[in-house]
């Protein structure tokens, strides 16, 4: 009996020993865990806004992609704060990484489309070949662009519509920029009789083109004979505008065209 009292309190006094080195060892590791942590989330925001800061300053970085290189950044970090703390516990860390880097190709595999949009959103936003307020035509959308995101580009067509293009369709596709450039050149055709002194015409019609004031000097107007048949010539008419103005004064040159024609008694085929 006092055998088995005695084997019971050394069995009793060896699970004491070894629960207070676990709790000294795991206690250890535990408050180590959480300085890590906690200096890990202090280290991760500390560079990623020092990034977020960087990106910012050099010039034709969007807001948008300083943010998301921002985002990647500290969440990057992150996980790999959260690794070396599973390391801490004696966890095998190669085998996370491992599982972590098959779980991010199945969702890449998953989210291929996505991941496309995000690379052209990236590419779009570093290169700009438009930016808001500017208007584009491609062979599937025209629009004035209202925001440039990671996933979609969101226009206004020249209708009111709202209209959102996947970023990857943008990419893919040949931009044209109506907007970009400041200055923009205006072709109009008029065909008139091979009766009258084409001549005087041009003379004429470049004397109504050069009456607007939003015509550019240089490079100066000109006209020229661009097509001849049996009953008529064609003429072509070139003038430059700033491009804010291009639209409107198209409208008016063709007003002025046709009653400057008319008042001299010029007939238009």
């Amino acid at each position: 009996m006092m055998e088995e009292t005695a084997n019971t309190a050394a069995a009793t006094q060896t699970a004491f020993s070894q629960l207070g080195a676990l709790a000294v060892h795991y206690g250890l590791s535990f408050i180590g865990a959480i300085v890590l942590l906690v200096g890990g989330w202090i280290l991760s925001g500390f560079i990623s806004r020092w990034a977020y800061k960087g990106l910012s300053r050099i010039h034709g970085i969007d807001e948008t992609l300083a943010r998301f290189f921002e985002k990647v950044i500290h969440y990057g970090l992150l996980i790999l704060v959260f690794v070396m703390v599973l390391g801490q516990f004696g966890v095998q860390t190669t085998s996370i990484i491992a599982a972590l880097g098959a779980a991010g190709l199945a969702i890449g595999l998953a989210l291929q489309g996505t991941l496309q949009n995000i690379a052209a959103g990236i590419m779009l936003l570093v290169l700009r070949p438009f930016r808001v307020g500017e208007y584009i035509e491609t062979s599937s959308v025209k629009g004035k662009i209202v925001d440039v995101g990671l996933f979609a580009t969101e226009l206004r067509t020249s209708e009111g519509l709202y209209l959102m293009a996947p970023n990857s369709t943008l990419w893919n596709t040949p931009i044209v920029n109506h907007s970009r450039e400041p200055d923009r050149r205006q072709e109009l055709s008029i065909a008139v009789g091979n009766d009258v002194d084409v001549r005087e015409v041009k003379n004429t019609l470049l004397e109504i083109v050069n009456a607007d004031d939003r015509v550019k000097n240089q490079p100066a107007p000109r006209v020229y004979s661009d097509d001849l048949s049996a009953d008529r010539t064609t003429l072509k008419i070139e003038y430059w505008a700033k491009t804010s103005d291009w639209t409107e004064t198209r409208y008016d040159m063709i007003d002025a065209l046709k009653g400057g024609l008319s008042s001299r008694g010029i007939a238009i085929k």
